[in-house]
């Protein structure tokens, strides 16, 4: 399955889910720029706030791997793919350059952020949480989420991303408490591919449009 752009795979994943969620208590939180793009529809369809969580995922050397990512929080969070005995494996040859990463990760963050904070946890609180991504490879952004989640109280989480590889929904099933995916691809292909249009604004531009969405809606 192909999409025209994002906003036409969010409208089609807000037609699947507003039914059981419209009346609900519910937070959309989008997992990168183009999930912004996919949560805005589902956001409109269920009249609930749309905000983001800002993540820097940190790959392997060499290797077009996620080894994990850093939250807005400055949490760590390995790829729940890997083994422990990987970990420990790349962990002991690439310590100097990961500490480095996360670091960096961490600082480009909180420049992003500025005084503020994108994510306001009182408006996750006690409500359904809606974790939106516009593709899914490795689901490393996932558990850089549900790590960002485990202090605060939610009724369910939710996740919900127009195009996932077959491992990354072996990995939600896990995690979730509920899954919608228009397409599983057993040969994922990278997430702009499966989009006509990959015009995303900017970080900042992104950031902005949030942060005056979390204020409107205040």
């Amino acid at each position: 399955m192909y999409f025209e752009s994002r906003e036409e795979a969010g409208q089609r994943l807000a037609r699947q889910i507003a039914d059981q969620y419209r009346y609900e208590n519910c937070a959309v939180v989008a997992l990168s720029d183009g999930a912004v793009l996919v949560g805005e529809q589902i956001a409109a369809e269920l009249h609930c706030v749309l905000t983001m969580l800002l993540i820097e995922d940190i790959e392997v050397p060499g290797e077009s791997l996620s080894f994990g990512g850093v939250s807005q929080s400055g949490n760590f969070t390995y790829n729940g793919m890997f083994s422990a005995g990987e970990i420990e494996e790349y962990t002991a040859e690439f310590h100097g350059y990961l500490d480095e990463k996360k670091r960096e990760a961490f600082q480009k963050i909180n420049k992003l952020l500025g005084d503020g904070g994108l994510i306001d946890r009182s408006l996750l609180l006690d409500r359904i949480v809606v974790l939106v991504a516009d593709g899914l490879d490795n689901g490393a952004s996932i558990d850089v989420a549900m790590d960002f989640l485990k202090p605060i109280r939610t009724q369910k989480v939710v996740v919900a991303t127009p195009v996932a590889s077959i491992p990354a929904v072996d990995k939600l099933h896990l995690s979730a408490d509920e899954v919608h995916i228009l397409d599983v691809k057993e040969n994922f292909m990278g997430t702009d591919h499966y989009y006509s249009s990959n015009d995303i604004p900017s970080h900042e531009e992104t950031i902005q449009k949030i942060n005056q969405i979390v204020l409107n809606w205040r």
